[in-house]
C-alpha cells in the first residue's frame, strides 16, 4: 500500500471519527470536547506542514519575517471551519498595524491561545519558545524556519544570549516578539493572573521598544480542560496603548512589570464583564504580582 493511500485511509477515518462525535455531542455533550479536540489537533498540524513549507519559500524570497503571521492566518480560518472558535480582535487604534518594533504580552490561558495569535498575530513578529519545542516534528521545523527565538531554561548563559539575540533581532530588523509573561498556561475558570516573569520586560528595555499588552477575556465558556467543556464561540481579545520604556533601566523593570500586570488584570476583568453581562470583582493579588529569583527565572519568560 502506497504512501497516499495510507494517509488518504487515515485523514478519511480522522474526519470520519470526528464527524461522528460532532454527531453524537447532540445525545451525550462530552462527545463535543473530544470532537473539537481531535479537530483541533489535525487543525494544527495541517497548518503547520503548511507553515513549514512556506516559511522554506518565505525564506528564500527573504520575507521569514512573515512567515508566522500567514500560518497564523491560516489557523484562524481552519479551526474557524473544523471547531467553530474564533478570537475577535479589539485594536481600535490599529497599534497591531502602527507599532513595530515591540515586545507584545498577553494572558495566558489554555493551548487556545495558539488560536488566539493566529487570529491577532501582526506581521513582522515572532513568538519565543523553550528550546524543547525545536525538536517537534512538523511544529518545531516550522518555527525553526520561521525565526522563532528559542530559549534554553536549562543554561543561563545560553539563555541570557538568547535575550540578547532577540534584542539585536528587534533593533536592527524592526522585528516584533510575542511573549506570555505569566510563563505557564493559568486554566483558570475565573479572570485571573499568575505572577509575571519579568524576561519579557528586560527584554523590551534591553530593546528600547515599547511594551504592548494584549489582553484575552476569561474563556473558561468556550473551554475548560477540567470538566471537559469545548464549545464553539467567539471570544474578544483586546490590544491596549503601547507603554514605552525609552529612559528605563533594568532597575525599573519590577515597577514595569508590576504596573502592566496590574493593567492587564483589570482589563481582562473588564472585558470579562463585558462578555458575561455581570459584574466581577478585581481578584486579589498575592505580593506584587511579579516573579523574583535569580539566574534564568528572573529574566526570562
Amino acid at each position: 500500500m502506497s504512501f497516499y493511500s495510507v494517509l488518504t485511509y487515515f485523514l478519511g477515518g480522522y474526519t470520519a471519527l470526528v464527524v461522528a462525535l460532532y454527531m453524537l455531542s447532540a445525545v451525550f455533550p462530552a462527545a463535543a470536547f473530544a470532537a473539537r479536540t481531535l479537530a483541533a489537533y489535525i487543525s494544527l498540524i495541517i497548518c503547520a506542514i503548511y507553515g513549514a513549507l512556506a516559511s522554506i519559500v518565505l525564506r528564500i524570497l527573504g520575507r521569514e519575517q512573515i512567515a508566522q503571521w500567514t500560518t497564523g492566518r491560516a489557523f484562524k480560518y481552519i479551526m474557524g471551519f473544523t471547531t467553530g472558535v474564533t478570537f475577535e480582535v479589539i485594536d481600535p487604534k490599529h497599534h497591531l498595524e502602527t507599532v513595530r518594533p515591540a515586545v507584545f504580552v498577553g494572558n495566558h490561558q489554555t493551548e487556545l491561545d495558539v488560536l488566539m495569535l493566529g487570529c491577532m498575530f501582526p506581521k513582522y513578529c515572532s513568538v519565543t519558545a523553550k528550546k524543547s519545542l525545536k525538536k517537534l516534528p512538523f511544529l518545531g521545523w516550522f518555527m525553526t524556519l520561521s525565526g522563532t527565538v528559542f530559549i534554553d531554561r536549562k543554561n543561563t548563559k545560553d539563555a541570557r544570549g538568547a535575550m540578547a539575540g532577540a534584542a539585536r533581532e528587534i533593533q536592527q530588523r524592526k522585528q516584533s516578539v510575542y511573549m506570555f509573561p505569566e510563563g505557564t498556561r493559568s486554566y483558570a475558570k475565573e479572570p485571573e493572573l499568575l505572577p509575571f516573569k519579568k524576561g519579557a520586560f528586560h527584554l523590551a528595555v534591553q530593546a528600547g521598544v515599547p511594551i504592548v499588552p494584549v489582553v484575552v477575556a476569561n474563556y473558561s465558556h468556550v473551554l475548560y480542560i477540567k470538566n471537559f467543556v469545548f464549545k464553539s464561540g467567539k471570544i474578544p481579545v483586546k490590544v491596549l496603548d503601547p507603554i514605552p520604556t525609552t529612559g528605563l533601566t533594568p532597575e525599573d523593570v519590577d515597577e514595569l512589570t508590576r504596573s502592566t500586570r496590574d493593567l492587564m488584570l483589570r482589563e481582562m476583568v473588564a472585558l470579562t464583564e463585558k462578555v458575561r453581562n455581570k459584574p466581577i470583582a478585581v481578584p486579589a493579588t498575592s505580593g506584587d504580582g511579579v516573579v523574583h529569583a535569580s539566574g534564568v527565572d528572573a529574566t526570562l519568560s
